[in-house]
Parts: C-alpha cells; sequence; structure tokens
C-alpha cells in the first residue's frame, strides 16, 4: 500500500482534529470556562440532570458512554451525582486531552479509552446511556458516529447530546456572531498560542446541521422519542433521545 496516497476528506478532518485537540489539551479547560464566561458547567449539569430524569441508572452494574469526552468534565458531572452509582466509560481519539483530565476522575468511578467515536471498543447495548458534549461536531461522518451511538446502547436507553448552534432573535444574534467570529478566535489564539484551533471552531458551528435537521439524523440512526431545547438564548442545543429496540434495522457504521 503506497502509504504518500492521498488520504479521503473524511480521514484528513480526523486526523485534523485529533492534532489539534492534542496541542490544545492543557489550555481546553480555561478557555472553555472563559470563552463560555462560565456557561459550560451549566449546560453540563443540564445535560446530565435530562439523561438521569426518569431512568434507571442506580445499579452499580449500570454502564455509561462519555463520547469525545475531551477533557473528562462530562463524566465528572456525571459521576458525582448521588443518584448515580453506575461507571462511566470516557472515549476519546485524542490521548492528549484524557491525560489532561485524569486528575479530575480520583476516587470516581470512571474509565477511559482512547478510541475513535466512529469505532467504539463496546460491545452491541453494553451501555445503559450515552452522552456527548460538543463532540459530535467534529466528527468525521456525523451519520456513523451517530449509528454507533445507537449500536452500544441498550434498547431504552437514553441519549445527551450538547452542541453549539447559532441564535436566531436579534439583536443577540449580531453581537453573538461578532463575539464568535472575532473576539473568540483572537482570545483563544493568544491563549492557547494555536494559529487555527479557535478559529475552527465558529467555523465548524455555522456549518454544522440546525438542530432540527440533527434531530431528523438521531431518528435515521435508530432513536425515538427525539427532543430538544435551546439553551442560554440559542447558544448551545441538547438533544435527547431514546434508543429504539432492536429490530429497527440500524445500519452498522460503514454497512
Amino acid at each position: 500500500m503506497n502509504s504518500d496516497a492521498p488520504l479521503p476528506p473524511a480521514e484528513l478532518k480526523a486526523a485534523h482534529v485529533r492534532r489539534m485537540f492534542g496541542d490544545i489539551a492543557h489550555h481546553y479547560d480555561f478557555l472553555n470556562h472563559l470563552l463560555s464566561l462560565n456557561r459550560d458547567r451549566s449546560w453540563r449539569r443540564r445535560a446530565v440532570d435530562v439523561l438521569l430524569q426518569g431512568r434507571g441508572l442506580d445499579a452499580d452494574a449500570a454502564i455509561v458512554l462519555d463520547a469525545c469526552a475531551g477533557t473528562l468534565d462530562l463524566s465528572v458531572e456525571l459521576a458525582r451525582r448521588q443518584e448515580f452509582w453506575g461507571r462511566v466509560v470516557a472515549s476519546d481519539f485524542a490521548f492528549p486531552m484524557l491525560a489532561a483530565g485524569q486528575v479530575k476522575t480520583v476516587g470516581l468511578r470512571i474509565g477511559s479509552a482512547c478510541a475513535d467515536a466512529l469505532r467504539l471498543p463496546l460491545r452491541d447495548g453494553s451501555c445503559q446511556g450515552a452522552m456527548v458534549a460538543f463532540g459530535v461536531r467534529n466528527l468525521a461522518d456525523l451519520g456513523a458516529g451517530l449509528r454507533e451511538l445507537a449500536r452500544v446502547v441498550r434498547p431504552g436507553g437514553r441519549l445527551a447530546i450538547l452542541e453549539f448552534m447559532t441564535p436566531q432573535w436579534q439583536p443577540f444574534r449580531a453581537l453573538y456572531l461578532f463575539y464568535f467570529r472575532r473576539l473568540l478566535p483572537l482570545v483563544g489564539r493568544l491563549v492557547s498560542r494555536h494559529g487555527s484551533a479557535y478559529s475552527y471552531l465558529p467555523a465548524s458551528v455555522l456549518a454544522f446541521p440546525e438542530p432540527k435537521q440533527l434531530a431528523t439524523m438521531l431518528e435515521d440512526a435508530g432513536f425515538g422519542s427525539v427532543r430538544w431545547e435551546a439553551l442560554t438564548g440559542g447558544i448551545v442545543a441538547l438533544h435527547c433521545a431514546e434508543r429504539l429496540p432492536v429490530g429497527s434495522n440500524v445500519p452498522r457504521p460503514g454497512a
């Protein structure tokens, strides 16, 4: 096989994203809190609230996947909940991100695996639930990633996804876009000393499907009862869905 052959676009994106997040891992948490004005903490709390609501996740054997886990803030938010007695499996394909978050996991039931969200090292239906915070936007193949989440979540299990969106109402939309396109990349570049990571963020958000489109993609992947809510004036969307019963003929990624 010719190692110099050009990579397909999806693999190029994956390699770029992995390298970029590896480069900014040690500044990631500080910039998350700074650039969101500390709102990212409340977004994660709300996602875990929705994931746990009415769920039987109090058994010791319960496993919840945190995909695209980054520096493990969402994993920690769940693992610290008194009503959750299970175990979190945190996966991310950028090892420096996982490594940067390990100090947060002391005394918590969190295991981690360096793995691509398109090829999770988990058995079919092995997770009682799953969650993703600001990660599906970075997947090389969004549809395949959603199908992979459907594969590992048991029927009836719940999925919660946090992702950025663009607010629609004026004048907040105009102010937000100015901040998002101009100020955020500048501050991110100065602090992280990375030339493109915080220019990638607004570009990737603006190119990402709208919440209604993502809801449809979740249904196509094998989830039902899909709903979503806007947070902080429409800056963030929180999607919640439940895995449909086996027999819904959800294809595997790459099929």
